[in-house]
């Protein structure tokens, strides 16, 4: 029955009847062009180039309490919200308030899905998803997931999860990050968490986390993160035993330690956090989070910068765990280890000299000099490392010892520039000279 309508451009007789004023008028107009257009791209776009999104919008404005109308509204932009066009036309208009509006007043599960689906799509679109987030989108999706998280029925996981993927695709930004948050998200997820994180729905926490990591990056978050007690909540839910979950966790710690000196102090003087973390970092059997332990325990270090997080960090036994991480085959991972431990040389180089000449750090440091596949500025990091090294007299003797002044000779030909200027630097205070 499709194709003869089709074929009698039935679809565009109709259109004018949506400026009707008669609700049953529009009820039946509105099924009639869903129903012909259902999966048929090419008519969806003329819909969309004859002005349908402008009479949509308006139904829904003007008759948001009639629920069958607001039903065929919904299915009918649910269908084309997949369309860049649509897209591009419904940014033009007031949709993102029409659907925050029917969202909140959505009673039954089926109403909730439709609303979630086309707003999931319009997320896509940047000028929307800031309609979206005006419109106060993530109030009542904040709502949502605090009344349903007592909820065990698998309909309410299934808006639970729509709701928290929604707020992931809703992370434009750092003004979007920081209007979540201000909001209270942050407790909400972090609620959502800690009801599923045993034995929840696995697509609920992925989402969560996601959200709650990409929340952590802001600046301004990381500030109101900490002084909510974010970090402490984020610290409890480390004892899930399940390793996505501490994978996620982990770089969301991270993420707040980063730039941020208070968290890392925070972070840094907790010892039942840094004893978990050199725990992960013997765990060989999760690489995930074996390198986010070891990437949290680093960066612990170069954002705090204080003596009490040196020993704090020596105490737990991670230092031996950083020497190691300065093999790694990341060049990232190499020269946050490299930079970590010259921070803490610089700081308390006699409270880890033991641990260095233990887990053999200046043969480590020479082997990545000599190695001609090392980075450019793996090598530079380490020599920086090596120059704070030199000021302890049993290092010193074992860097002499390693021969390492006839490598660093070598580098001074090094194609790299940077590369030449600290050999020279570092054969400088080898040698007991002032570096120019």
């Amino acid at each position: 029955m499709k194709k003869p309508c089709i074929e009698a451009d039935l679809v565009l007789t109709l259109i004018p009847l949506l400026e009707s004023t008669d609700q049953e008028m529009l009820l039946h107009a509105g099924r009639a062009i869903g129903r012909i257009c259902y999966d048929n791209r090419d008519l969806q776009e003329e819909l969309v180039k004859v002005g349908v999104i402008t009479s949509l919008v308006r139904i829904l404005t003007d008759y948001a309490e009639s629920e069958p109308l607001v039903h065929v509204d919904l299915l009918a932009l649910c269908n084309l919200a997949d369309l860049d066009t649509a897209k591009e036309a419904l940014s033009k208009t007031k949709v993102a308030e029409q659907l925050v509006k029917q969202l909140r007043r959505a009673q039954n599960h089926e109403r909730l899905e439709i609303v979630f689906e086309v707003l999931q799509a319009l997320a896509e679109n940047d000028a929307l998803k800031v309609q979206l987030v005006e419109a106060g989108v993530q109030e009542v999706l904040s709502e949502i997931l605090l009344r349903l998280q007592g909820s065990s029925q698998a309909e309410d996981t299934c808006i639970v999860k729509a709701a928290s993927d929604l707020i992931v695709s809703l992370l434009l930004g750092d003004g979007n990050c920081a209007r979540m948050v201000q909001l209270g998200v942050i407790h909400q997820l972090l609620d959502l968490l800690e009801k599923h994180v045993e034995s929840g729905d696995v697509s609920v926490q992925h989402a969560a986390l996601s959200a709650l990591r990409n929340l952590a990056i802001p600046v301004v978050n990381k500030v109101q993160m900490l002084e909510e007690g974010v970090v402490k909540r984020i610290e409890a839910l480390l004892r899930s035993e399940m390793p996505p979950v501490q994978f996620k966790l982990l770089g969301t710690l991270r993420m707040l330690a980063d730039d941020q000196a208070d968290a890392a102090e925070i972070l840094g003087q907790d010892p039942m956090l840094l004893n978990r973390l050199v725990q992960w970092c013997n765990a060989n059997d999760h690489t995930g989070i074996h390198g986010e332990a070891n990437r949290l325990l680093a960066s612990i270090l170069r954002h705090n910068r204080s003596q009490e997080v040196v020993k704090a960090i020596q105490e737990a036994q991670g230092v031996k765990h950083l020497v190691s991480m300065t093999t790694s085959k990341h060049a990232v991972m190499q020269n946050e280890a490299l930079n970590a431990l010259a921070i803490a040389s610089a700081i308390d180089l006699e409270t880890l000299e033991e641990s260095f000449k233990e887990s053999q750090l200046v043969q480590s440091l020479h082997k990545l000099l000599q190695d001609e596949n090392t980075s450019p500025e793996v090598k530079y990091n380490s020599m920086g490392l090596l120059c704070s090294l030199l000021n302890s007299g049993g290092l010193r003797q074992e860097i002499e010892e390693d021969k390492i002044k006839e490598t660093l000779e070598q580098l001074c030909s090094h194609s790299n520039a940077n590369v030449v200027k600290e050999a020279v630097t570092t054969l400088q205070v080898l040698k007991g000279e002032t570096p120019h």
